[in-house]
C-alpha cells in the first residue's frame, strides 16, 4: 500500500492520499466572516485541494463538519447548499466541537475519491 502525502508539514500534511482515497481538513484562512462567509471560503480550500490531487467535489463520498456554535448550522448549510454538486451529496455529518482558533466558525473534514 503506498501512501502519498501532499504538501508534508512538520505537524500535519494538507492532504493524504491512501488506497484511491484522498483525505483533507480544511478551516477558513482569514478567520473572518459569518458561517456563511467562512462556510463558501473553506469549500473553496477544499476545491483547491481536491484539483491539486486529480480530484473534485464530485467524488467526495464523506464529509464531517465540526463547528463551535450548532445556532450557526442554517448559515453553513446556505453555503454547503450553493457548493455541493447536484445528484453528488456525500454522506455528511455535522457536529458540535470547540476548535483550535477562536474566530474559526467550522472545521471540514473531506474523504474523497482521487
Amino acid at each position: 500500500m503506498s501512501i502519498h502525502r501532499h504538501l508534508p508539514g512538520k505537524r500535519m500534511s494538507e492532504a493524504v492520499i491512501v488506497n484511491g482515497l484522498i483525505y483533507t481538513v480544511q478551516v477558513p484562512e482569514s478567520g473572518q466572516g459569518d458561517a456563511r462567509a467562512q462556510t463558501a471560503e473553506t469549500l473553496a480550500l477544499v476545491d483547491k485541494v481536491l484539483a491539486e490531487l486529480g480530484s473534485d467535489k464530485t467524488r467526495i463520498i464523506e464529509a464531517t463538519i465540526f463547528m463551535p456554535d450548532l445556532n450557526e448550522f442554517d448559515q453553513m448549510n446556505e453555503a454547503w447548499d450553493a457548493w455541493v454538486a447536484e445528484g453528488h451529496a456525500p454522506v455528511r455529518c455535522t457536529v458540535g466541537a470547540k476548535l483550535a482558533h477562536p474566530d474559526w466558525k467550522l472545521e471540514i473534514r473531506i474523504v474523497a475519491a482521487v
